[in-house]
């Protein structure tokens, strides 16, 4: 099966194209969608690339979350369907609460654009596609990457398995000095509690080229096919 995977692109996207470009390279269909489209065009799988949807104003992600593509994508999520959101796109499924917490300046205050470790987390039923305990090497560029939540949102998503993804050491250490933006616990990337979201800061469609470096987004891209019912190619 060839996957459909929808990947919208908003005023200020610039990485819908490597996310389009990574589809097609692990086997899936890529299927174009406009910020102002109300629906996903059949797709069997979502993703919300990064950049700077218009422009950062307010908030990251803020104005997006209004587009009518992301309120179809809020009746794709209720629906059960697969929804990846990387940077730009993980602060916009915060925005709208299909995720918690939120994104904020990084903790030094600058803008970081570099490789990263980050450690795949379990889901204590499982989940589809995904292989826990690995170290993952993918690049972040972010100025706005740390995830916060109150102590309540903290608590949950522990309690609830709902952490994908933690910064670390390439041995797999988990240690603040390895969280590049002060993200509380090392988080780099949460799932909802349903299992069929995942958002996270590090780009993976950056990493599934072996002709340019490290492949680790292969791993993220094999659980959202997996979540279509199908295997990526490579």
């Amino acid at each position: 099966m060839k996957p459909r995977i929808a990947v919208i692109t908003f005023p200020g996207s610039n990485d819908d194209r490597d996310a389009l470009r990574a589809v097609r390279l692990l086997g899936g269909e890529p299927v174009p969608v406009w910020h102002a489209d109300r629906d996903l065009h059949g797709a069997d799988g979502v993703i919300l690339p990064g950049g700077f949807s218009y422009g950062d104003y307010l908030r990251t992600g803020a104005i997006a979350r209004f587009a009518p593509a992301v309120k179809a994508v809020t009746r794709y999520v209720e629906a059960g369907r697969p929804v990846l959101g990387v940077c730009n796109g993980f602060q916009i499924l915060c925005e709208a609460g299909l995720l918690p917490g939120a994104l904020i300046r990084n903790a030094g205050l600058s803008f970081v654009c570099r490789w990263v470790n980050v450690r795949t987390e379990a889901r204590p039923e499982g989940w589809p596609g995904w292989e826990a305990g690995r170290v993952l090497q993918i690049p972040v560029k972010h100025g706005e990457g740390q995830w916060v939540g109150s102590p309540e949102d903290v608590a949950r998503v522990e309690e609830r398995g709902q952490v994908a993804l933690r910064y670390c050491s390439p041995d797999g250490l988990e240690d603040e000095a390895f969280t590049p933006n002060g993200s509380t616990h090392n988080i780099a990337g949460l799932r909802n509690e349903r299992g069929n979201v995942l958002g996270l800061m590090p780009h993976p469609e950056h990493a599934v080229d072996p002709d340019l470096g490290p492949t680790g987004g292969i791993a993220v891209f094999a659980w959202l096919f997996a979540m279509c019912g199908a295997e990526v190619s490579a």
